[in-house]
């Protein structure tokens, strides 16, 4: 499936992009317009980052924790550490472990969640801030004749942006 997003400035270049998208034959169940009074990107399915991050970030600890803990007490106990003599050997491995774990997951949420933040959203994010500034996004997505006779339209428009995407999983 490929995908032509333009981004327009404002509602009436959109709403006339979508027109001209019509009477070109272009199908309207293919046709979507984002923006205040239309979709918004959730409803459109484009990938919040925040949520990749955080999924990520869950994905990561549920193996950085465990290692982590695991690590932890068996570096104490292989070193012989002392570090808090009031516990005992057994107390400063379990501390050493549980110090681990704290790594572990400090290790997911920072490493995680940044590369989510940063990598998990590709080029949704500049989207989502578009659409926070009041811009429009017109989609059009189908086959690759149709997004090239859409984009022969919107070409017309004058977008600020006109990006076109394949998307090989979707059919």
């Amino acid at each position: 499936m490929n995908y032509l997003i333009a981004v327009m400035s404002d509602r009436i270049s959109a709403e006339a992009a979508y027109v001209s998208l019509e009477k070109e034959g272009i199908p309207l169940t293919n046709i979507s317009i984002l923006g205040k009074g239309y979709k918004t990107a959730d409803e459109f399915g484009l990938i919040d980052p925040n949520a990749e991050a955080k999924k990520q970030s869950r994905l990561l600890s549920f193996w950085l924790v465990p290692f982590g803990f695991i690590a932890g007490g068996a570096f104490n106990w292989l070193t012989g550490l002392n570090t808090f003599p009031w516990a005992g050997t057994t107390g400063n491995i379990a501390i050493g472990a549980l110090l681990g774990a704290m790594g572990g997951f400090m290790g997911s949420f920072f490493a995680g969640g940044g590369v989510g933040l940063t990598l998990g959203g590709g080029d949704a994010l500049p989207y989502r801030n578009r659409l926070n500034a009041g811009k429009y996004l017109v989609v059009v997505k189908g086959s690759d004749l149709v997004t090239r006779q859409a984009n022969r339209v919107l070409r017309k428009f004058e977008p600020e942006n006109l990006q076109g995407y394949n998307d090989p999983d979707e059919q």
